[in-house]
Formats: C-alpha cells, structure tokens, sequence
C-alpha cells in the first residue's frame, strides 16, 4: 500500500513510505504530529531503511509485553525451576519405562552396557548437543516449536505460489523490529527456494506434519507416563489386576487435564517442587545403585560397547532400538515449549538438574541389572530398595502426571501459532499468566487431547504398543525438526554448507537407524500417532483450503470503482463511521454491495479494515498500522492492521477507533487540496461522535456440482461447512464490539 506524502516536498518525495502509527504518553491524546526522534528512530536518519512518517497516539493503546524481555539472573533461575514441571516431565520420567520396555532374553553384562551406552550417547547427542545447543538457538524472537522455524524461514524466503498456509508479502515487512533481517547476498538454498513452488510446498507439508505430530504426542505421552508409574503398584499385590491399573490411570489422567484451566504458571509452580524431588531421588537411588551392585558401570561411556551389543544381539538388538529411543522422549518439548519461559531458563535446567540426574538413574538400573537379569521387565521399581518402594511410588505417580504437562502446554502454543497463521480453525485461547505472554490455555484442544488420551489408555489396556506408538511420534518429530533446522543453518545463519550438510547427514543417519527399527512396529500400535497426524492434517488443509477458496472469490466478485461510484451515489450517507473487516488488501470486498442493497444507506466515513498476520512473533504497536485514502473518494479509506502470530487483535473499546481517526486525519490532510482537505479532516474528527460500527461478513461457501470435483466440493461442501459451524466466528476472534457490531450474511457459489 502506499499512502500520500504529507504535501511538503520532503515528503511528497517520500510518498511511498509507509505510515507507522506509533504511541505515546496518554497527555499526546489524538495528537499526530511528526516527531523529530521518532523520524530517526525509524530509519529517517540513514539510508539503509526507507523514512517512515510517525503519528501519536494514546498510550491506553499500547499493546502490553512487546518490548523484548531482559530476564535477571534470578528470573532466569526461577523459570528454570519453573520450567522442570512444564518442559521436563515427559523426558526426565522415561527411566520408568525404558529398560522395562527392552525384550532380551538371556540379557548379560554385555547386553546391559551396550544398552546404557545406547542411552547414554543418545541423551548426550540428541537431547543436550541437538536440541539444548542448537535448535534452541533457532527461536522466533523467543517463541519456539516448529512453526517458529517455519517464520523464520518465511522471514528470509519470498514463499509465493498455491501453499497452504497464506501469506501476503508487503516490502514494509522487513522494517518491522521483529522481523528477522534478510541477508544482502541470498544462498543459492534461498533462491532455489524462492523459486521452486514445489520445495515451498514440501517445506510446508513438512511443517503441517510436524505440528500434527507433535500434538499427537500431547496425547501420548500423558498415557505411557501414567500408565508406568501405576503398573508398579501390581509388584506389590496379586489382587490388583490391569483392569484396575487402567482405571486408576483413566481417572488420574481427566483430573490432570481439569487442572489445566488454572494456567502454566500456576500448574508449574506445583509441579516443579514434585519434579525436584523426582530428579533427587532417582539420582540417589541410581548412585546407591552403582555402589551396591556394580561400580564399573559408568564405563559404558565408551560408544564400543555399542558395537559389542550389537555384534552379539544383531537384528534383535536392532529392533530393541524402538526402546531406547523412549529416553528421548520429551525432548522436543525444550524447543516447542520455549515460548512459556526463555531460553537460558531451559538450558540452566537441563544441564544442572536434568542430565545428570538422567544418566545416574540409567547407570543404577544398569548395575542393578547386570547383577539381577531376570528383573528386566520391571526395572525400575526392581532397583528402588525396599524401604524406599511406596515413597518412590507416590512420587513417581506424581511425577508421571507432571511428564504430560510438557506437551500439552507445547499443544496449547503449538495450536494459537497455528491459529495465528491462518492454518487451523478458531478456537478460545486464554492467557493465563500476566507476566509472561507465551503462556496460554485452549480449553477446546484440551478437551480433545483428554478425550483422545483416555480412549488410547482403556483401547490398548496398558499394553506395549501405546509405548510403540509414542516412539513413532517422537522420532518422526525429530526427523522432520532436523530437515528444517538444516535449512534455517544455510538460509539464516549463513552456515558453511558443508557444515550443514555435516550436520543433516549426521543426525538423519542417527535418526533414520532408530526409525528403521520403530517402522516395523506400525502394525502394533505404531499407527496410532499416523492417525492423530491425519486427523489433525485434515482439519488444517480443510481449513486453509476453504480460506483460500473464499479469498479468491471475494478477490474475483470485488466491487469495481465504477460501481462503488453508483452505490455511494444512490445510498443515503448518514453520520458516523463504519469500519468493514475483510480479508481483502486492495479493492471493495462484496460484502459491500450486499449490505448496501439491503440498508440503502452508508456511513459518511467509511474505513475498510483488513487485519494481517505476519510470519513474526509480534508487531510492535508503533508499527501496527498501513493507512491509505480508497481512491478519490472522498470519506472512503483503507488501513492494514499488522499481527505478530503472539499478537492478539482487541478492537473492544475507543482506542483503536482514536488511532486509526488520528492517522485519517493527517491522509485526508495531505492527500487533497488545502480547503477540501481541511474539510474532510473535520468531518473524519467529528464522524465517531455520531457513531462508530462495525460490519462482518458471515459467509457461506456452496461448490456447485460439476463433474469430476466430489473430492473438493466434498472438502468445502461439508468438511469446511462443519470447522465454520462448529469452531469460533471470527468475530470473536477479533475480539469487537459486539453492542457495534453488524454480521452480514452471504452465500458464495463457487
């Protein structure tokens, strides 16, 4: 878009600059003055970045929490300690489930310290030099998860093309302060992405997948986490059968998602004392462990005791590799869950508190182990002493309700980035911390993860393959997490490509041996994190499908000028103003035409308002606004309202009607002659006095029946019909007046 100078000759040569509507103090009410400062602190003082005109508004409208935070030492150390009953359940409670999950029989000392080596060098490679050391350098300004990469990538990559996740690209873009800067020089990665619409696509399919596959684990891990800490009470009881097991984990799992409307903040400040105390005593046991049985074992650090496994066990020690990649499991969440606290935070935890305490617990069920074979199956409640048992069966109880915690909260922000993009359906989303903006709750996706979870704990009673299944998950996420971090290294970081490829060829080998081996148990329950991918799949692509479908038919039936002209003409414009939201960025959206065929009157100020959601983590408030006059009518203007994907968009109240009649103000100013200009500036400041409202479309997609289209009208026609009914309007979403607020509603035949 591009708005009018401001009529003096250093603007007028500038008139393709943007204008950013930035705030001040609340004394600057309705001003719009051009400040000196503000000039320079846009780019008006160099040459590098395009001047851009600054107006004043009240600060009421600020939107809070935009400044990057500076975290104290101290902050960062209670996140980190906030963040062991968010991001580190699901990883620090796998030593429950992994040895008992290996089938070896005739298991020896061999079998036992190749196995911990396994352990070892996986925690070690994946967990704290993949994810605690690179991919948590990858953030989006903060937030994390694979739609933060999927930004980045966006940022620096033109996408263009039929892809499902829209975006329009405006040259603005690369002034917003959270927008990453794009490199002077382009790789020749960068241009072959910018120019292949098929790698944009598959980049994109990977991302969709990704996320679905994540989510997925949202309601895996609750059920195995669970389900292992409970089964340790049938050692102690023959009465106790797993019908009683599954129950008990059935109801511990509904209170643990009830629990969640309270907020991460809250939930972690509970959780973390547990997981504390979690960490300590399986390092104390894992020591005692050591001592007692077999002292040498912390030798297994050597990788060829992995070669001596496998040597001896061949394909069966090959196939127990869908166990051990169990100890991976939650590692995905220090990045997805990145958003809910910072990444020093993560980092401090893990390497204080987490790794170690991981790689004692696996060294004493391995001395335990090797002195004790036949104990295999239940391993862990095996090596915890006597006198210790009950105690630890509490605390490991709890501390399996806290592990699902780290992927429904990555669920949660996982599904309001995706929200954001324009990819998945509206649902609530609630803030639940006023300190930290990342932390959010979606009831709706919460009930589905319960529902989902409780169906796969009761479906499979318990058994090996909800285990399966979750292995399924995990690596898959990792595999697809490695694909685009090889490409954020080459586009973003200007990695060297041989180090890249280092990089990708060294983790795909790791990765892909361990899916190799997980692929085979897809009959036996490894197909359930497939069938969660699909279902979430298809609401993403139903969705941006039928979006995309209503964007290109309002773009084709757009009120032409010479129209627009005769309905202005023939309608009686009354005082006030009106503000028509539509997804389109040029011209007169249709729904125009139709609400002034039924009312037969137009408000005398009229602003088409498109809401924009950008590729980044926020949009600064001095940078929200793009305003334009709508041709040469006089009243009619446009203005762009810019998102971060974090962003929320709140139109409640009197604020955004000041800021945006303060920037028409200076556009009808600068745009006309003196006389007419002063003119229709005093109509713009007296129009919300007489009333402001706001008009909605609620559109009703209908694909005629043609030959051959049954899959696509079937999509539009019931899959897409079905997510609008039964998801949240968007008028909720935009969060308007509803006492101003107009819906009109239109069918669109396509």
């Amino acid at each position: 878009m591009v708005p009018p100078g401001n009529g003096n000759g250093a603007a007028a040569a500038a008139g393709g600059n943007d204008v950013i509507l930035e705030l001040s103090t609340p004394g600057d009410d309705w001003s719009h003055e051009l400040q000196g400062d503000d000039v320079e602190a846009n780019g008006g003082g160099n040459g590098d970045a395009p001047p851009r005109r600054t107006f004043s508004f009240g600060q009421a409208y600020k939107t809070r929490h935009r400044q990057p935070q500076v975290f104290t030492v101290w902050q960062t150390l209670m996140l980190g300690y906030q963040s062991l009953g968010i991001v580190y359940g699901d990883l620090g409670t796998s030593p429950l489930y992994v040895f008992p999950s290996v089938v070896l029989p005739d298991a020896d000392a061999t079998d036992f310290l190749g196995i911990l080596s396994l352990i070892i060098w996986t925690l070690t490679l994946m967990s704290l030099v993949k994810y605690a050391l690179i991919v948590l350098k990858a953030d989006d300004h903060g937030e994390g998860g694979t739609f933060a990469l999927y930004s980045l990538l966006r940022q620096h990559v033109n996408f263009k093309g039929n892809i499902p996740v829209p975006l329009t690209r405006l040259e603005s873009d690369v002034h917003l302060k959270f927008h990453s800067k794009r490199r002077s020089r382009p790789s020749r990665l960068q241009l072959f992405l910018e120019n292949s619409p098929k790698a944009q696509l598959a980049i994109t399919i990977i991302v969709l997948i990704g996320t679905c596959m994540l989510i997925g684990d949202g309601a895996l891990t609750p059920a195995i986490s669970v389900l292992s800490a409970v089964q340790g009470i049938q050692s102690r009881s023959s009465h106790i059968k797993q019908k009683h097991v599954v129950g008990l984990s059935a109801v511990i799992l509904v209170l643990l998602f009830l629990v969640q409307r309270f907020g991460t903040s809250r939930v972690s400040f509970t959780f973390s004392p547990i997981m504390l105390l979690w960490f300590a005593s399986i390092a104390g046991i894992g020591v005692y462990n050591i001592v007692m049985h077999y002292p040498p074992v912390l030798k297994a650090v050597s990788p060829h005791y992995i070669y001596y496994y496998f040597a001896k066990n061949k394909r069966v020690g090959w196939e127990q590799l869908g166990a051990v990649i169990l100890c991976i499991t939650g590692a995905e969440a220090m990045f997805a869950d990145m958003g809910h606290f910072n990444k020093s935070s993560i980092q401090v935890a893990f390497s204080t508190a987490v790794f170690p305490s991981l790689i004692l617990a696996y060294s004493g069920q391995a001395a335990y182990l090797i002195k004790n074979p036949g104990d295999l199956s239940t391993a862990f409640y095996s090596s915890v002493p006597a006198p210790l048992f009950w105690p630890m069966f509490v605390v490991s109880t709890l501390a399996a309700i806290v592990a699902s915690q780290s992927l429904i909260s990555a669920s949660y922000s996982i599904i309001r980035q995706s929200i954001a993009l324009g990819c998945f359906p509206r649902t609530t989303v609630k803030h639940t911390s006023d300190k930290y903006e990342g932390q959010v709750y979606c009831p709706e996706i919460n009930y589905v993860l319960m529902v989902v979870c409780v169906l796969i704990t009761v479906g499979f009673q318990g058994g090996p393959e909800i285990g399966r299944a979750f292995g399924v998950a995990v690596i898959w996420v990792m595999l697809l997490t490695t694909t685009l971090m090889t490409v954020v290294m080459v586009v973003i970081w200007e990695v060297n490509g041989a180090l890249a490829g280092g990089f990708f060829v060294f983790y795909l080998a790791i990765e892909g041996t361990y899916m190799t081996s997980l692929m085979t148990k897809v009959p036996q329950g490894g197909w359930v994190p497939f069938a969660i991918t699909v279902a979430f799949l298809s609401v993403t692509l139903s969705w941006t499908y039928g979006r995309k479908k209503k964007r290109e038919y309002e773009a084709r039936h757009a009120v032409g000028d010479g129209e627009f002209a005769g309905i202005v003409s023939r309608s009686a414009r009354v005082p006030g103003m009106c503000l028509f939201c539509t997804d389109l960025m040029d011209g007169v959206p249709p729904i125009v035409r139709h609400y002034a065929a039924n009312t037969g009157s137009l408000r005398e100020l009229l602003l088409f308002v498109t809401f924009r959601t950008l590729p980044v983590r926020t949009v600064l408030a001095g940078e929200r606004f793009l305003v334009a006059r709508e041709g040469a009518r006089a009243g009619v203007y446009r203005c762009i309202a810019q998102y971060g994907y974090m962003d929320e968009q709140d139109m409640v109240g009197d604020d955004f009607v000041r800021a945006a009649v303060a920037a028409l103000v200076e556009v009808a100013a600068a745009a006309a002659e003196a006389d007419s200009g002063e003119e229709e500036a005093e109509m713009i400041g007296r129009a919300p006095a007489s009333g402001v409202s706001y008009v909605i479309g609620r559109t009703v997609l209908r694909m005629r029946r043609r030959a051959r289209n049954w899959p696509k009208r079937f999509v539009i026609n019931e899959l897409y019909r079905f997510l609008q009914k039964n998801f949240r309007s968007n008028v909720s979403t935009l969060k308007l007046d509803h006492a101003k607020t107009l819906q009109v509603g239109m069918i669109y035949e396509i």
